[in-house]
């Protein structure tokens, strides 16, 4: 099953896979990266460690959590800006126009909602952590700089929908695609 938009919702740019984004999808692609070779270094010195002395880091857990959540949000950031998020083209594409294009609407509108959501309620958590000092359990370190990036990141794939929402639904009406 392909993953790329019916014709009707297609621009050049689509086709050559080369749509211009004003901010380069290879920041997030990089952060991920580096999220996933995290991931793999803390991991993989833990088991040896694990292995070579019978003790185990405390911070793997913690951290890898963290790295893992981070990395989805910056991969979901990542795949609204070059449209590869989740949607089933079975239907989609044999859908009428008009009724693709609501279901795109519809899909930006929840998609909106649902991170509009994430951003305000993670930013009161962070800020609760904040003010009442919470620590992690397993290092001690403060909570709110792990739940920080929940608002920062739930901001820019808000930016990163609303831009493909412009690039997809707005810009071609104006320009009389």
């Amino acid at each position: 099953m392909s993953d790329t938009p019916p014709p009707e919702l297609r621009t050049e740019e689509d086709d050559t896979g080369a749509e211009h984004v004003r901010v380069p999808v290879r920041i997030e692609e990089a952060f991920a990266a580096a999220a996933m070779a995290a991931i793999f270094l803390i991991s993989f010195g833990n088991v040896v460690i694990r292995y070579t002395t019978s003790a185990s880091f405390a911070f793997t857990e913690e951290f890898s959590v963290f790295l893992l959540v981070f990395m989805t949000f910056v991969g979901a950031s990542a795949a609204f800006a070059s449209n590869e998020h989740i949607r089933i083209t079975f239907f989609l594409g044999r859908m009428p126009a008009g009724l693709r294009w609501l279901c795109e609407i519809v899909t930006l509108l929840a998609t909106t909602l649902m991170f509009s959501l994430i951003l305000w309620y993670g930013a009161e958590v962070t800020f609760d952590e904040w003010k009442w000092g919470e620590t992690s359990p397993g290092m001690g370190n403060p909570v709110w700089i792990y739940t920080i990036w929940l608002p920062i990141l739930s901001a820019a794939i808000l930016l990163r929908v609303l831009g493909r929402g412009w690039a997809r639904l707005i810009r071609p009406k104006i320009l009389g695609r």
